[in-house]
């Protein structure tokens, strides 16, 4: 099992908190992960956390890619990889269409089509076998058409990128799922119970199949986000984790366009997450956050003592997942994922 430290982005003054990454390292944590959403970015940081560490791993999750172009992203991986000595890790989603239409100002349109595209965009970039040339229903490189010049003309990227550089998908939707084992490395489910992970496998097995070549969950990894919380009072650990599950089975989205209440609902919580949306929309976040049930929070994060911590990273180990991306800046409760993951 490899550990992920999350560091997510950043409120209103954007900081690193460079000794708890270093302490993570030194403990041997396997990776790090920056997050955008519509303020800090997810590459500047990690810039700033790769100058200040030695062998840890950098990755995004996410770098949405409604907001960059596929070869900006490429160009962008390349930089990053080559700086950092190879330790870059590109995750990558399509985000969500409040964020997508209304602060980037680009139709949300085929997220599916979007990431099947831009996967292989990237690869071609990262290959460096031919100029770049893609015909796609999103993307067409050199673009033609209206508004253009006709002057573009199919390019070869002047850095010398690596062709095996790690992709991850962000999803949790089963042709998501199914999109991520078809074209990527790796899958970063928002979050996830160790116990149900059966709900992937069929979708993973589709992708799979869909990719061929023998592609299997032998070289795929699935790194979900486990928020951890340690402490001897299991409530007010817990509050954190349900102040997060409400604000996205709540509130991240409209109703009927909410991919995480449609998750809660596939992990059993049908009646829990119609409530919660129902609260947090009418402005009732504070109930909202209440309804949480806690066999949920239980299911997906890590809460409570030490000892309590301890026993339930036994599933995590038990289940398929690869990596744990670990949430929660308390450097006592990395040193016991440690000793107990790695």
């Amino acid at each position: 099992m490899r550990l992920g430290l999350l560091t997510g982005y950043s409120g209103a003054n954007l900081t690193v908190n460079l000794d708890l990454i270093r302490h993570a390292e030194s403990l041997g944590f396997d990776s790090v992960w920056t997050a955008e959403a519509y303020g800090s970015d997810a590459i500047t940081p990690l810039a700033w956390i790769g100058a200040g560490t030695e062998k840890i791993r950098l990755g995004t999750a996410i770098m949405q890619m409604p907001a960059r172009s596929p070869a900006m992203t490429a160009m962008t991986a390349m930089s990053m990889d080559s700086l950092s000595g190879g330790r870059f890790i590109l995750g990558l989603g399509p985000s969500g269409p409040q964020v997508v239409e209304g602060w980037h100002g680009v139709p949300y349109g085929k997220p599916l089509t979007r990431t099947r595209e831009y996967v292989r965009i990237v690869r071609q970039i990262l290959a460096r076998e031919a100029p770049l040339e893609f015909e796609g229903e999103l993307y067409q490189i050199p673009r033609q058409g209206a508004g253009t010049t006709g002057l573009g003309k199919p390019l070869k990227s002047i850095l010398h990128g690596r062709a095996d550089l790690p992709i991850f998908t962000a999803s949790i939707t089963p042709n998501g799922v199914a999109c991520s084992a078809e074209v990527a490395d790796g899958l970063i489910p928002v979050w996830m119970d160790p116990d149900q992970f059966d709900l992937f496998r069929p979708d993973l097995d589709r992708g799979f199949a869909k990719a061929g070549g023998g592609k299997s969950m032998d070289d795929f990894s699935i790194a979900p986000f486990v928020t951890c919380v340690m402490g001897d009072d299991i409530e007010k650990c817990r509050f954190p984790v349900k102040m997060m599950l409400a604000l996205y089975v709540g509130g991240m989205g409209a109703r009927g366009k909410n991919f995480y209440n449609d998750y809660a609902t596939r992990l059993g919580y049908e009646a829990e997450a119609k409530t919660i949306q129902d609260l947090y929309l009418d402005g009732k976040k504070q109930e909202a956050m209440a309804a949480i049930p806690d066999t949920l929070v239980d299911s997906v994060a890590l809460v409570g003592p030490k000892e309590r911590i301890v026993e339930r990273v036994q599933a995590w180990k038990a289940s398929p997942v690869t990596d744990m991306l670990i949430g929660g800046g308390q450097p006592e409760a990395l040193e016991v994922l440690a000793e107990a993951c790695l």
